[in-house]
């Protein structure tokens, strides 16, 4: 494939992935792809296979078959670590900062250019969007609120520099107030040209900041479509996303 066609090339293509735990057939053939600077919303009831969907992408789950592709280039059977150096931040669920060390050291040991060279995201540029984190850099991570901990595992993953940033659950658990502060952050995010794909359970906070959504069902697509489309079909929100 050429450099030009590279260029043009989905920063994500998932094609066809079944992916199973054990003997549990968890992901059926899904499709997923993401465009650069897009934001996409993950949804679907808890169990339909979002978070499965995500490390399967990134290499953390093997697929029993099917393919992805990152930038054009097959990255099926590469290790996470090599995945993750092609441009992708991921902020896992339950965060996954590092309780012994400081605010300053879980931000500075995962900073790096991006793909291209581009460092956008400083260290400075990171505290002046989560001036939370600038008043607590000497704090251990085991000290931060649960939202402070989900600014910092954002602002470690912005610090790579990504060209696409994956957020599984990004306000779960956090107070109304945060969960509004983080949706914010992630709107300033996007309109900073990162891509993002983003997981919550708050689909009206997703809807309102995404370009478009897929909504999982067992494990297959059942909807894909620009997120206005979705604000005008409140029935494909009651019948898949409800409770």
């Amino acid at each position: 494939m050429s450099e030009a066609t590279l260029a043009d090339a989905p920063l994500i293509d998932a094609r066809g992935l079944h992916t199973y735990y054990g003997a549990s057939h968890i992901l059926h053939g899904v499709d997923f792809t993401i465009r650069r600077g897009e934001s996409v919303g993950l949804m679907g009831r808890n169990g339909m296979g979002k978070s499965t969907l995500l490390k399967t992408m990134l290499g953390l789950v093997r697929a029993r078959s099917g393919s992805v592709r990152v930038n054009g280039r097959d990255v099926t059977s590469a290790a996470p670590h090599r995945i993750a150096r092609t441009g992708i931040a991921y902020v896992p669920e339950g965060r996954g900062i590092f309780p012994n060390l400081s605010v300053r050291e879980n931000l500075l040991m995962a900073a790096r250019a991006g793909t291209d060279g581009r460092r956008d995201w400083t260290l400075e540029r990171v505290l002046k969007t989560f001036p939370r984190l600038a008043e607590r850099m000497t704090h251990g991570g085991a000290e931060l609120s649960g939202g402070e901990q989900q600014m910092l595992t954002i602002g470690r993953a912005l610090l790579t520099n990504p060209d696409l940033l994956i957020l599984d659950e990004a306000t779960e658990g956090l107070a109304p107030l945060i969960a509004r502060e983080i949706m914010r952050i992630l709107g300033t995010v996007k309109a900073s040209g990162i891509a993002t794909v983003i997981v919550d359970k708050n689909f009206q906070a997703v809807n309102a900041i995404t370009d478009r959504n897929v909504i999982l069902v067992k494990g297959e697509v059942v909807y894909s479509g620009p997120a206005d489309e979705l604000r005008a079909r409140p029935e494909v929100h009651l019948r898949y996303l409800g409770v």
